[in-house]
């Protein structure tokens, strides 16, 4: 589980930092400023901003489950690693503007946290 919570991190680090700033690298002189203004972006650098506000709020329940499960030793591994799967998926396929796959993707991954939360009733 240790392994996916930190596999799960570098995901969030893909999403969040490193996916945004490849992107923008033309826009650089605005990424090292304090960030005033509107800056012009890509169809493909807004889908990934999006995705990423998705990932942000899914995020700290998967990672609230994994740890729940290893405080209470309930073996979510399988689970945790379609999340993850899940997740990477769903941050290529809303890249690449693939809609009903990423909607799938997305349920896919909804299901596996419910599944997580319900293991422990």
């Amino acid at each position: 589980m240790q392994t996916l919570i930190l596999l799960s991190l570098l995901l969030a680090l893909l999403h969040i930092w490193l996916l945004p700033m490849i992107l923008n690298a033309k826009n650089m002189e605005y990424l090292l400023s304090n960030r005033d203004g509107a800056v012009e972006e890509s169809g493909m650098s807004g889908r990934v901003r999006r995705a990423s506000t998705n990932f942000k709020e899914s995020f700290p329940v998967f990672l609230a489950l994994c740890l729940l499960s290893i405080i209470v030793e309930v073996d979510n591994t399988s689970l945790a690693m379609y999340w993850l799967i899940f997740r990477a998926l769903y941050l290529i396929a809303y890249a690449a503007g693939i809609i009903y796959l990423r909607t799938l993707l997305w349920f896919g991954s909804l299901v596996c946290l419910i599944m997580m939360a319900v293991s422990f009733v």
